[in-house]
């Protein structure tokens, strides 16, 4: 879909509001002086407080469960993003199972500026290595719905990594009655998942659940493979009119890396030594002959880092939360919380022989025990640490007054390592030996220690009618980074300690939604936000960071908007402004004194957006209530407001932010039991550097599905369904995911091909 075509659906869009908003049975409804309930029915509808945030004084939008169930098995919470206005989200893979593959951008912000929750416990950072990324913590199957705020979420919901987008998920509680669900996929690159719960049933106020998904497929590109065991279980006692819910997940996770390319690998032009071109461009499936580079080292030529062995990822996360609900007499309620999470990983990468050499004789006289390298090095990265927290609220209602205050507390301890290690005969495919360190690299303990308090009141005036938001909060982290943070201080035998201190004691957030007519809205919010510096290890570990380290970043946010609630139709439209200062942006500069360049997160200066988001969904009357329609279109623009350095970025894009993002579906439910939907997703071109010299052009996806057997029964099962969904149906061959630089050529990760997944499952 071309840029022109694009616009026309916007306009086509918009005269389909104004039809629905001026419908004769909308002029009856008024002229009875009755409100109809809203009528826009149907198993993949939601109703209007979901789908356009009805009463929030901010832009809120939500993914149902019954959308989350139509996706293909598997698929990580954060690619459902996509279907929401604003979210430009890249995936390696049709099920964004691959971590590195991830990226997330909406307004000004990306995947690190962004607060997620579950069941309001703070995720922390969202940094594949070392992170706590949303989507190693849940399974579709379990949430009941996922909401996103794109500009401001309310000042209630903890984090230190938001700039203002907040995206909350929440899962079910346990069943009150005895069952469980079984469901298993098969679909493309030997894709295999079961997914299996079993709800205990209530017993004298005490339920739960426990469920396991167990996931395997291979790369699509290239060789190797994904594997996935996940677990979630969840307990919930009821006292009075409260509730004690205790849950846990626990996730293990491997897979082998896939490559990110340029422009000229992709297109066959960069000379490549194994003749690889094209969106399959992978890792070797087998060790290459080689020339030797140093006599008498076999496998000393860099280009062996080529093998597929050498680039694994491993993790293993476990999240326990408590939280108890009650109501204190009529007017107080209070919700308390507290979280622990462990986690433990690695990774590994391979360094060429030459590198390795070099490291080892900078340290051999200085660390006993080193061995000269063989060959090519197994680079291993190791990573654990725990989190923990707790989190207060107190609601009291007093007249029109709804105010609420709390706290959150959180330490965060993350451990890491990097060292370089011999393998049988240097060979790529010989077994490691972790008995033969070649040099060290890493092996540091950052901790985040973080307070937050917030304060706001929610007045209601005028019956109702109007409803302010007055808020804010406060935020402060404490951050230490102690030990061997690179080779140099591993030479110089030291071991430094480094603090850091962000805090703001005052960040306002005020809001207002106004109810017209009970069918109409108009909400305005703005709100300022301060986060930890991305990045953060990777700044003050790094030989030469620049002194005091950076200020946090911040932002401030504005939206307007309107919504409408109809019959047969709803709809939000808004339009926003965001700015914020002290952006960081991984680049390689050089290290003083020397001429030698190192990469890390620096300061890039002020970016500024402006746009606006639709979202709606419609069920004409005129197609018999068999067919509905929804639809989300943005458009943004994210500029740089400061040069840095010698390069003239002011006024130029941000990279990978494009201009337009439209998505729209066609559900069609042609007899009671089948759902069949078709979409399409557009996201036009978006610069690759920060100078702009670069593009990837826009690209559009067609996926469908189709869900058979709602209400079928056999045996001891019920609500037996099976479902087919195919993912980019016409097999457009894109580049997704952009690894953004200054201003030379960036790199991507190729769009996924067509996917194709069957799904059969029954509930007892």
């Amino acid at each position: 879909m071309n840029i022109l075509n694009l616009r026309r659906s916007a306009l086509l869009s918009g005269a389909a509001v104004a039809a629905v908003l001026s419908a004769p049975t909308w002029a009856l409804a008024q002229a009875s002086g009755t409100v109809e309930e809203l009528v826009v029915t149907g198993s993949r509808v939601s109703e209007a407080s979901v789908a356009i945030g009805t009463d929030q004084a901010t832009a809120t939008v939500s993914i149902t469960r019954e959308a989350l169930l139509s996706a293909p098995a598997g698929v990580t919470g954060l690619k459902m993003l996509e279907s929401l206005p604003g979210f430009n989200v890249q995936a390696n893979d049709a099920l964004g199972m691959y971590e590195f593959g991830n990226s997330v951008s909406v307004r000004a912000f990306n995947f690190q500026q962004i607060g997620f929750l579950l069941d309001n416990i703070p995720m922390g950072r969202s940094d594949q290595f070392g992170g706590s990324p949303i989507y190693r913590y849940v399974d579709n199957e379990n949430l009941l719905r996922v909401t996103a705020s794109a500009g401001s979420g309310d000042v209630g919901l903890p984090s230190y990594a938001s700039l203002g987008p907040i995206v909350s998920y929440l899962t079910q509680v346990p069943d009150k009655e005895f069952g469980g669900l079984l469901s298993q996929s098969l679909g493309s690159d030997n894709l295999r998942r079961t997914f299996a719960r079993i709800d205990l049933g209530e017993h004298a106020g005490l339920s739960g659940y426990v469920s396991g998904s167990w996931i395997h497929g291979d790369l699509w590109r290239g060789p190797g493979d994904i594997d996935r065991k996940h677990y979630e279980a969840k307990l919930r006692y009821e006292i009075g009119d409260g509730a004690i819910t205790f849950q846990t997940v626990h996730n293990d996770y491997f897979d082998y890396d896939s490559p990110s390319i340029t422009k000229a690998q992709y297109a066959g032009k960069a000379g490549d030594l194994f003749g690889r071109s094209g969106r399959s461009f992978a890792y070797l499936g087998y060790v290459p002959v080689l020339p030797v580079t140093t006599p008498g080292i076999t496998y000393s030529n860099s280009a062996y880092n080529q093998y597929y062995k050498q680039a694994i990822n491993s993790r293993q996360d476990h999240l326990y939360g408590l939280t108890y609900d009650t109501p204190i007499g009529e007017a107080l309620k209070l919700t308390v919380g507290a979280y622990y999470e462990s986690k433990e990983g690695y990774g590994v990468s391979p360094e060429a022989y030459a590198t390795s050499l070099t490291n080892y004789n900078n340290e051999r006289l200085i660390i006993p025990g080193l061995f000269a390298p063989l060959g090519l090095q197994y680079g291993l990265s190791t990573v654990d640490g725990t989190r923990k927290g707790a989190t207060g609220k107190l609601t009291w209602s007093l007249a029109n007054h709804d105010i609420s205050g709390g706290v959150w507390v959180e330490n965060d301890e993350y451990h890491r390592t990097q060292q370089r290690y011999n393998q049988v005969g240097g060979s790529p495919d010989g077994a490691a030996l972790l008995n033969q360190p070649v040099h060290l690299q890493r092996n540091y303990v950052s901790t985040r220690d973080t307070v937050e308090f917030f304060l706001k009141d929610t007045i209601g005036l005028f019956d109702d009618h109007l409803k302010i938001d007055l808020g804010f909060k406060s935020l402060s982290v404490d951050y230490n980074i102690a030990g061997y943070r690179n080779i140099g201080d591993f030479i110089g035998s030291r071991r430094p300690s480094i603090s850091k201190t962000w805090e703001d004691s005052f960040l306002p957030q005020v809001g207002a939604v106004y109810d017209v007519n009970g069918r109409d809205q108009v909400f305005a919010s703005y709100s300022e936000n301060m986060a930890l510096p991305r990045g953060a290890d990777d700044i003050f570990s790094a030989a030469s960071p620049l002194a005091p380290g950076p200020e946090a970043e911040t932002s401030t946010n504005w939206e307007i908007g309107y919504r409408a609630n109809r019959p047969s139709f709803n709809a939000s439209i808004v339009a926003y402004e965001t700015s914020f200062e002290n952006r960081l942006q991984p680049f390689a500069a050089v290290v003083p004194g020397s001429t030698t360049t190192e990469t890390f997160y620096q300061n890039v200066g002020a970016v500024k957006a402006h746009g606006a988001e639709f979202s709606g969904q419609w069920k004409p009357e005129f197609l018999g209530g068999k067919v509905y329609f929804n639809s989300n279109l943005s458009y943004n623009i994210a500029e740089f407001q400061d040069n840095f350095a010698t390069f003239a970025i002011a006024g130029k894009r941000v990279p990978d932010f494009p201009e337009w993002l439209w998505t729209g579906g066609v559900t069609f439910e042609p007899v009671e039991g089948a759902v069949f939907n078709l979409s399409a997703r557009h996201i036009s071109s978006r610069f690759t550097n920060f100078v702009n010299s670069e593009e990837t052009d826009g690209y559009t996806i067609y996926n469908a599905y189709l869900d058979l057997g709602d209400g079928f029964g056999a045996g001891p099962f019920e609500q037996i369904k099976a479902r087919v969904n195919v993912d980019n149906i016409l097999d457009e061959d894109y580049l997704g995911t952009v690894t953004t630089t200054t201003n030379t050529p960036a790199s991507f990760r190729p769009g996924p091909r067509r996917t194709i997944q069957f799904t059969i499952s029954a509930e007892f």
